[in-house]
C-alpha cells in the first residue's frame, strides 16, 4: 500500500484537472502534464438543459470533486483548465456556440473560481486541443507556424507559433466561394449536403490552399471525430504544406486545458 500510495503523490505533483464543456457533454480527468495523457478514466456528464452558466457550473464543480476524491487526485492548490465553446477573451466569453445564449458577457474565469474556490483558466475549445497536439501530440517539437483545424459542427482552429498558442484565431470564419468556410467545408456540411470523400476534397482543397496562402505554415493538423477516416480525404489534398491527422483525438480538449491552466499558474513551462 504504501508503494502505492508513493507512485499516487509523485503523479498528483505532476498533474493537472482538464474539463471540456460541450454542447452535448461535459468531460474532465487528470492529466499527467509530463506525458499528456489520462491518469484514470474521465468522467462525463450530460450538458444540462438550458446550457445556462449557473446549471453548467454546477456539472463542473462535480467532476472536480470526483476527480479529486480520487488516491491520485491533486491537491486543493492544484488548478483546473477549462474549455469552452466560445470566443475567450481574458476569461469571459464573447461568443456561445452550441451552449445557452445566457454565456454571452460571461465571465466565466470569476464564475469557474468562485464555484470551486481554486484557481481556474478558461481557455476556446479548439484553442485547447491544438495546444495538446503542439506539445504531446502530432505537432511536437515542430518550430514555426503550427495550424491545428478542427473539422466537426463547425471548423475550429488553433495557431502555434514556436509552441505558443495565438489565442482566437477563427479561421472557419474565412470566406470560401462567397460564405463562411465552415458552412461549406464541414464535417456536418458533409453530412448535410451528401458529399462523398471526393467533392468533400475539393471543398478542402479551396479551403486549406487560402489558409495556405494566408499563413505558409509548417504543419497542418487535423482534428474532429472526421480525423479518423483521414485516410479517405487527406491523400485526396494537394498542398505544399503537410498535412496530417491529430493524435489526442477525445481527449485533447481536456490535456490542453489542464496545460494551459498549469502554465497560466506557473505549474508547468
Amino acid at each position: 500500500m504504501a508503494t502505492k500510495d508513493g507512485k499516487a503523490a509523485k503523479l498528483a505533483a505532476r498533474s493537472a484537472i482538464g474539463i471540456d464543456i460541450g454542447g452535448t457533454g461535459i468531460k474532465g480527468g487528470i492529466v499527467d502534464l509530463k506525458k499528456g495523457n489520462l491518469v484514470g478514466d474521465r468522467i462525463r456528464y450530460d450538458t444540462p438543459r438550458p446550457s445556462t452558466p449557473d446549471a453548467v457550473a454546477d456539472v463542473v464543480a462535480r467532476i472536480v470533486t470526483e476527480l479529486c476524491a480520487r488516491p491520485e487526485g491533486p491537491g486543493p492548490d492544484c488548478p483546473v483548465g477549462v474549455t469552452f465553446p466560445a470566443i475567450i477573451r481574458h476569461g469571459v466569453a464573447r461568443s456561445a456556440a452550441n451552449v445557452d445564449p445566457s454565456w454571452i458577457g460571461t465571465d466565466v474565469d470569476s464564475l469557474l473560481t468562485a464555484k470551486m474556490s481554486r484557481p481556474v483558466q478558461v481557455i476556446n475549445d479548439a484553442d485547447a486541443a491544438g495546444l495538446a497536439e503542439a506539445r504531446y501530440g502530432a505537432g511536437s517539437g515542430v518550430k514555426g507556424t503550427l495550424l491545428v483545424i478542427t473539422l466537426g459542427t463547425g471548423i475550429g482552429s488553433a495557431f502555434i507559433f514556436n509552441g505558443k498558442l495565438v489565442p482566437n484565431a477563427e479561421l472557419g470564419h474565412l470566406e470560401l466561394d462567397g460564405h463562411d468556410a465552415e458552412s461549406k467545408a464541414s464535417a456536418a456540411a458533409r453530412e448535410r449536403e451528401g458529399l462523398d470523400w471526393e467533392e468533400y476534397a475539393e471543398r478542402l482543397q479551396r479551403y486549406f490552399s487560402h489558409v495556405e496562402f494566408l499563413f505558409s505554415p509548417e504543419l497542418f493538423i487535423i482534428g474532429g471525430g472526421i480525423s479518423k477516416r483521414s485516410e479517405d480525404f487527406l491523400p485526396l489534398l494537394q498542398l505544399a504544406t503537410p498535412i496530417i491527422p491529430a493524435q489526442l483525438r477525445n481527449n485533447a480538449g481536456i490535456v490542453g486545458a489542464a496545460l494551459q491552466s498549469a502554465i497560466h499558474f506557473g505549474f508547468a513551462k
